[in-house]
């Protein structure tokens, strides 16, 4: 299979042809103009028109999925099935969001009636309620060509509440981009949305990052959501910092997922441990947001037995070039480093990259603050503690993560329950006895974490919480009955779904 990279040279846009040229300045407005003018009317739709234009859309990706995959397989080289896995995740999370939003209970409708008896002060009517922020700009992720890009789960989730929004399309993987905003398109038009509502950029060549620049410094731009780079990250914060009206930016930077292996685990199930490591680490070339970057045990050797069976393993493409240019100057310069030992890594000239381990004491990792950064690609570092003190130094030691995970025995109970303590403040999600890859679209999943993993730790980008990002409250005082929106006039059949009059 023919692994493409698009360079976005000005001479490569003109044989591509318009479709796919960067946005000119000119279009970039013309966008935020027109989701400007549909925020209103994408406002006052119902849950339950925005669950069947979700639900449609997931009905037209399915329809073009030969060629959608076919584009994402030769544009970022992952494999057929992880790609058939990932718009399977991106029709089902269509659907979940779908259900959330059809009852229309995520508004959290909440009543409190007047009192005028009241003392020493009367009670007003005081009525509140959740509403779209108004239009959204997403980014797509290099690393997820659909579940996180033009029709992924920032996408998903404020078109299901409500908010019109403009992708600024990866240029990665701008054909797979163009035909899922076809989609999105086409599921606009036949469930009746207004014009606006949905808008694609393409970025590239000289316009790599004015695109997205332009876009986030728009003034009718009210919300940004993006998935990449700790780099890519500040930079947003940066240009958003610079306009006269700051706005939020749910940004999901990258994290090292710290893996504790604890000397009871090791002993009980060292092949079984041994392998599902690989697999987390190794899996999609390790372009996952959380793959372990880390790994503490206090067994150095594990570290031999992780670069015996990597050896073993095909090389794999990574997303592009760039990437790959980044993970072979990262884990040569940490090479460099004092008391740190690469045990395996493919030649850095190689356009396939195989998987990189290497190894230290505790006393390197924590004067090296390098180590503590992400290497993004399939490498670990594994990190050797001596005794329970070193275990709970290495915890303290850590900046903030999405995921950090401790494999126990019996015997290693009370340990892992300090260990927990201690990671707690610092991730978004606590797994026992198992690794972070694989992250589930529900309820209670939690995707986001302190700084550097996230911008916002209080919200996730993944599951039913997704929602409230676009969102904010609005309350309504001494209003009219017929003034109100419907979800807040007085109605004994909605009486089940609003809190009135206290804290139930």
């Amino acid at each position: 299979m023919t692994h493409v990279f698009r360079a976005w040279s000005p001479a490569e846009n003109r044989e591509l042809g318009p479709a796919y040229r960067a946005a000119t300045r000119e279009q970039v407005l013309e966008a935020c103009e027109a989701a400007h003018a549909a925020a209103e009317a994408c406002a006052r739709t119902r849950g339950e028109q925005r669950a069947r234009f979700l639900l449609r859309i997931a009905e037209e990706l399915q329809a073009d999925a030969v060629a959608i995959l076919a584009c994402a397989a030769a544009e970022t080289g992952l494999a057929p099935s992880r790609l058939e896995g990932e718009l399977l995740r991106t029709r089902n999370q269509l659907a979940f969001l779908a259900e959330i939003v059809r009852t229309e209970r995520y508004i959290d409708a909440r009543i409190e009636r007047a009192d005028p008896a009241r003392t020493p002060l009367a009670r007003p009517d005081l009525r509140s309620m959740l509403v779209p922020i108004g239009p959204v700009a997403v980014f797509g992720a290099s690393n997820f060509p659909l579940a996180f890009s033009t029709a992924g789960g920032d996408t998903a989730s404020a078109l299901a509440v409500g908010c019109p929004v403009i992708v600024k399309a990866h240029p990665l993987h701008p054909g797979t981009s163009l035909l899922a905003g076809a989609a999105i398109e086409r599921a606009r038009a036949f469930c009746g949305l207004p014009v606006g509502a949905f808008a694609q950029l393409l970025s590239g060549g000289e316009r790599s990052h004015a695109v997205g620049l332009e876009l986030v410094q728009d003034p009718r731009i009210r919300a940004v959501g993006f998935t990449g780079s700790l780099e890519g990250g500040r930079a947003l914060m940066r240009a958003i910092e610079a306009r006269a009206t700051p706005i939020p930016l749910y940004a999901e930077l990258g994290a090292l997922n710290p893996l504790f292996v604890l000397p009871g685990a090791l002993r009980e199930r060292r092949e079984a441990i041994t392998a599902q490591l690989l697999g987390s680490i190794s899996g999609s070339a390790g372009q996952l947001c959380t793959r372990p970057g880390l790994i503490f045990s206090s067994d150095p050797t594990l570290a031999e037995e992780l670069a015996v069976r990597a050896r073993a393993l095909a090389p794999q493409p990574m997303l592009s070039p760039a990437h790959r240019r980044a993970l072979a100057a990262r884990w040569q310069a940490r090479g460099r480093l004092a008391g740190v030992e690469c045990l395996h890594a493919d030649d850095p000239e190689r356009e396939e990259v195989g998987v990189v381990i290497e190894r230290c004491s505790l006393a390197t990792f924590l004067c090296e603050p390098s180590l503590r950064e992400e290497c993004f690609g399939p490498s670990t570092l594994l990190v050797t503690c001596a005794d329970a003190a070193q275990w709970r130094q290495a915890a303290a030691s850590l900046p903030g993560t999405l995921t950090a995970s401790v494999l126990r025995a019996a015997a290693d109970e009370a340990l892992a329950r300090e260990l927990l303590a201690l990671l707690a403040p610092l991730a978004g999600r606590l797994i026992v006895d198992g690794v972070p890859t694989g992250v589930e679209v529900n309820q209670a999943m939690q995707h986001g974490g302190p700084w550097p993993s996230s911008t916002r730790p209080d919200t996730t980008s993944v599951g039913g919480r997704s929602i409230l990002r676009w969102l904010r409250p609005i309350c309504f005082q001494n209003w009219p009955q017929d003034w109100l929106p419907p979800a807040l006039q007085d109605d004994p059949a909605r009486e089940g779904a609003r809190r009135i009059d206290g804290p139930s």
